[in-house]
């Protein structure tokens, strides 16, 4: 495992969003679903690239995230994804999605 600096760390954004809509992906290598998310006023609304297909759309929609808002955007076949949709890798599921346990406004910070 590598060592950060606390001075790195800060320098990464990570953010509350809402997903306000979920579309298929079917040009992706994997499967994967292409999100649109409202980070609130600060950030705004942003489109990230998930390979998360164990989660139904009608899940997702609606769900609040984390994720890194500050990476560069990264192409993705024919999509650009703006940020980094965050959750722990399990064996058995996949990736699952980490998300604050009660509702806070879209574009809070995590800290």
């Amino acid at each position: 495992m590598e060592v950060v600096d606390f001075d790195h760390f800060q320098a990464v954004e990570i953010r509350v969003g809402t997903v306000t809509a979920v579309e298929e992906f079917p040009e992706a290598r994997k499967p994967a679903w292409k999100l649109t998310i409202d980070f609130g006023p600060e950030v705004g609304v942003k489109r990230s690239s998930a390979q998360i297909t164990h989660y139904r759309r009608d899940e997702l929609e609606g769900r609040q995230v984390v994720a890194v808002v500050n990476f560069s955007p990264r192409r993705i076949g024919p999509f650009v994804s703006e940020v980094l949709v965050l959750g722990a890798l399990d064996d058995d599921k996949g990736v699952v999605l980490l998300r604050p346990d009660t509702e806070v406004t879209p574009g809070d910070r995590i800290a």
